[in-house]
Parts: structure tokens; sequence; C-alpha cells
């Protein structure tokens, strides 16, 4: 019997002190309070959630003794969805109870054991992950269930692309930050491999970074995989833990925190540093505005070195996911050092998004060539935040991913299953303006040119057909007029893309996009500058089933927009500019290779 026919059957056997579900009983002892023991067999508990209720808390008791500690928002009056917990290393080691406790309004509301959640709160072998989601993307990775933020820890080993995610396994709003894992081969088919670092006595495991340690400089061994990661409890302490398995599973590190902070600081990122022969991390001050560097030579004895940020950039919001890193610059034989810095609140067109700056890095000190007063954003959409790239990546690469969405309303998207995915894979560079100053870059990792199944080539053409799954491919000469695009379905929905040469901007308009009410931020015209006023280039966009995301074809500009339209835009409309323009309609098929 599968796990939506054991919610199905389960029925309420004892309505006073003890309910039972399927394995379970459940013994009420007020309001606030509700103890559910585990009777039955079964690999999962499986939870019922309803989003509109406040957490619970649940201490898992094994032989008495807590275990671990989860917050869920248990089902009052209907069951929006199911999350599976595993309590098979619980009921391996002795008997095991969860002692439910209803925090703040919840704990003064009516009768809980008139909650419908613990009748059918059920024991099962397993948990049925069918996509049952209209929006989920068919090409970009997302979580099988619950909530998904920022990527983290992300390193490429043994021809193995490991993505690591800030993940709430018991919910799909943000709450039980875990490393959650998945791996790739290349980048646009990804492999789920459940949890990976979960939260211990020092509190949740917030954003970091990974990497492989060839040399065994900290001892666990040549070529680990070391993750460095954020422990948020009552305070924010950074904290390593290490895997001998290729990334599969993480020994939490006895010594821990390695670097316990006085002020709120997060999301370390950590990289080998060859010239000076030491490793150095890179931590965000979150309300302080400033990056902390530290360098270490076994990665668990770090000292502090320097500081960067007072003044500089977006100073709004908090500080969070830094990344340093040193690129090329392309038609020279410079190169120079580029640090990421991802804020929330303070994005060019409101939520969250991702700053940079551009220098020099010595080993310890990191030394910006702008100006203070300079911003420069490496996305101008509102949909790419926590960007990160991968450590040990083949070939010299520098590939990035993002969170695809924004913390004004990622809790809200219309989705329940899950929410959230990245941003496809991005190779990084960069490149000199017209007016003398250095910009990064961002395309696509050329691994996604592997999803297209068909081409549809159109010359000439104003209004072309678009399959649901797409790169569209525009090679455009403009004159006096900017070329302008519309997306658009047959309920009336429509996105409106326009790039202007002459005034050097690119826009993106959602507003009349699809579902755009659930909340107010929503609706947005967002805009890119250009950085070489070319009248003649190329443009790149990718249509997924709730995401839109533009390239120029150089890398010049990247905007990464959400849109949730109730039916796939079937036409692309070429409404002025261009009349030459050559247009590729790649059909896109993720199953396809």
């Amino acid at each position: 019997m599968n796990a939506k026919q054991l919610l199905t059957t389960a029925s309420l056997l004892s309505a006073s002190i003890a309910i039972a579900g399927e394995g379970v009983t459940t013994h009420h002892l007020g309001n606030a309070n509700a103890m559910v023991r585990i009777d039955g067999a079964g690999k999962y508990l499986i939870l019922p959630v309803q989003e509109s209720m406040p957490d619970s808390k649940i201490d898992i008791l094994v032989n008495g003794k807590v275990a671990q500690t989860l917050y869920v928002r248990l089902a009052d009056n209907q069951v929006d969805y199911t999350v599976p917990l595993d309590v098979s290393p619980y009921t391996a080691q002795g008997k095991v109870l969860l002692n439910v406790i209803a925090e703040g309004d919840r704990a003064h509301s009516r009768n809980a054991s008139e909650y419908i959640c613990w009748d059918q709160m059920v024991l099962a072998d397993t948990f049925d992950i069918a996509n049952r989601e209209k929006y989920r993307p068919a090409y970009h990775h997302t979580p099988l269930y619950g909530w998904m933020n920022d990527p983290n820890g992300m390193v490429y080993k043994d021809g193995k692309w490991h993505l690591y995610y800030q993940h709430n396994p018991y919910g799909s709003k943000w709450q039980n930050m875990t490393w959650g894992h998945s791996v790739s081969d290349d980048l646009v088919h990804w492999r789920h491999c459940g949890n990976a670092i979960e939260p211990t006595g020092l509190g949740t495991v917030f954003s970091g970074s990974g990497i492989v340690d060839k040399n065994n400089t900290a001892g666990f061994g040549e070529d680990a995989v070391i993750a460095i990661f954020t422990s948020a409890g009552v305070s924010q302490v950074q904290s390593l833990a290490y895997s001998n398995d290729n990334g599969c599973t993480f020994t939490f590190y006895d010594g821990n925190p390695i670097i316990p902070n006085q002020k709120e600081a997060r999301d370390p990122n950590m990289f080998w540093h060859e010239p000076s022969q030491q490793w150095v991390l890179v931590l965000a001050e979150a309300l302080e505005h400033q990056m902390l560097i530290f360098t270490s030579p076994n990665l668990k004895d770090w000292t502090p070195v320097s500081s960067f940020g007072k003044g500089y950039g977006c100073q709004e919001g908090v500080w969070e996911c830094p990344d340093l890193f040193e690129l090329p610059i392309a038609g020279t034989d410079e190169s120079r050092w580029v640090l990421l810095c991802n804020i929330n609140p303070g994005g060019p067109y409101g939520g969250s998004a991702t700053q940079y700056f551009i220098g020099d890095f010595d080993g310890t000190t990191f030394t910006c060539e702008t100006a203070p007063s300079v911003t420069r954003w490496m996305d101008y959409g509102k949909d790419n935040y926590a960007t990160v790239s991968w450590s040990n990546a083949p070939d010299g690469r520098r590939t990035a991913i993002g969170w695809m969405s924004n913390w004004e309303y990622a809790n809200d998207v219309p989705t329940q299953q899950y929410r959230s995915a990245n941003t496809l894979p991005r190779e990084l560079g960069l490149m000199r303006g017209d007016d003398g100053e250095i910009y990064l870059t961002s395309i696509p990792s050329p691994e996604v040119e592997t999803l297209r199944e068909s081409t549809a080539h159109y010359r000439g053409k104003r209004e072309m057909p678009l399959p649901e799954l797409c790169e569209i491919e525009i090679v455009y000469s403009l004159k006096n007029d900017p070329l302008e695009l519309v997306l658009k379905n047959e309920a009336g929905e429509n996105v409106v893309i326009t790039l202007d040469a002459a005034n050097q901007k690119f826009v993106m308009d959602r507003t009349k996009s699809g579902l755009t009410d659930f909340n107010h931020h929503f609706p947005a015209v967002t805009t890119a500058p250009i950085q070489k006023a070319n009248t003649k280039g190329s443009l790149r966009l990718f249509i997924d089933r709730c995401s839109i995301e533009a390239f120029d074809g150089e890398g010049d500009f990247a905007m990464t927009n959400l849109v949730f339209p109730t039916m796939p835009y079937s036409q692309l409309e070429i409404a002025s500019g261009s009349k030459g323009a050559n247009v590729k309609v790649h059909t896109l098929n993720p199953s396809s290779i």
C-alpha cells in the first residue's frame, strides 16, 4: 500500500485522549501539546501540511532523548499536501515519540484534538513524488518537494557537478534549513540524492561553500570534500563537515564551530589561493554591509586578515552569499578579481539581487577599482539571487548558478508541492565596455544546447508559433527603431521585451504575463543597461513553464524573470524594428538526450 492510499484509508479510531492514524497513536495533553507514538512499521511518517497554519515544533525523542527538532505547519481543517519524515534511523535505535508543541496563536486555538492532521499522520514505506504542479520547470533544477532557496557548496568532482541547496524537507515555505543535494553529469539533468547536511545542536544549516581538499590539508583524507557553512542557532557561527564518499554523506567536525562570530555573519565562501599557498574564506557580515576575509593553512584554523565593503555599492538590506574569483578580460592578456555580493532587499527593482565588484586580490586584501558610489548588478531581472559558482570546475571554467526567485514573494508563488527553482547554469567572464570600464558577462553554459530537439528558422516574419519549452535566438540589425518582441498566449496574456540599442537599454514587462496578483511586488518592468551600443547583435531567450531568461549573445546583459501564464505562450510577435531579423526557435526537450 503506498502513501497516497494510506492517507485515503486512515481513520479516526479513538476520539478523546488517544487518536490513531495507521501505525501511530496520538495522545493530547491540551491545546498546546500532543505526543505521537510510533507503533507500527514503515520508513516514513507522512505529515499533513496546511500552509495557512503557523508552525508547530516537533521534538523527535528516541528512548526519551531528543534526536531532532523540526517545525511543520500541521493541518487543521484541510491538507494542502504531505511531506515525509524518515523515521527509520530512529526506530532502528528504539522507542520513538514525537512531542508536538503548538507555538504562538496556535497554542490558544480551538481543541487541537479536532485537527485533521492526527488521523492522516500515517506510516508508509513509500512517498509519492510524482509531479502535481502545472508550473514546475521542465529543464531547470527544482527540489522534488519542499522549499528551496540559495545554492550551496557546489563542487565538481570526478565528472559530477554537485549542487547543494537550502532546503526545507518538511514544507514548501522557508524553515528547517538543511542542505539538499543533487548531482548532474551535464548541468541540465539532475539526480536527487536526499539531504546531505542536517541541523545539529549548533543550529540549522545556512549557506556555505564546498571544495575538494586535494592535498589533505585538513587531515580528513586526500580528495575529501569539505563543506564550511553557517550554523544558525541563537547566534550564527561557522561550521565544517567533511565527506569521504564524494560528497554523498558528511561528518560534522568535532571541533566546531571553527569561526565563532560576535556579530551576525554568514555564508562562508572558501577557495585555495595558489600564489600565497593558503586557503581564503570570505564571510558576509550581513548587517555591517561588509565582507570579512580570513586565511588558513588547514581549513580548520582561520585568521582574520581584512575586510571590504563599507560604503561600497548598494548598502541596503543585508549582505549575503559572497563569492571571490579571478577571471580573464576577453580579448586581452589581463585579468581581474570579481567579488559577488548578494543583497536583500535593495535590488534594482526591489527585493533580492546580486551585485558585484571588480578589482584586485593579493591573498589577503580585496581592492575595488570602481568608485564606492558605483553599483553593478549581475542580472537585471527580479529573479536571480544568491548566485555563486562551482569550485574545482574543469578547463578553468567559472560556472555559476542562482536561486530563481525573490524574497519579496518567494513564499507566495502559485505552487505548493515544491517552491523555487535554480537559474540556468551560466559561464562568467569579463569584458571592457564602450566607456572603458570592465563588466561581468554571463552566458548560458554550453551544456544547455544539448536540450535542443528541433529547430525552426524564420526570416523577415512578424509572427511565429512557439512550443511550450523553447530557446529563441534572434540575430538583429537595427536602424532607428528598437526591437520589440511580444510573447503571448490565447488567454491574452503577454510579456513585452524591448531591445533599444540607441538608448542602450533592454526592457522586460511582465505586468500582463499571467498570474500576478498573489503578491503586489510581482508585477514589474525591469530594465538592463547595455554597455556596448551595437545596432547589430544577437539575443537568446529561454522559456520554461514559469520563467524567462534573456541573454545578450556576447553576455553584455542578463535578465531573469518568473512568469505564471495560465496557458503557455504560443506565439512570438516582432512588433517593431528589425524587419530582417533572423529568428531560430529551438524546441527544448529535457528527455531527448
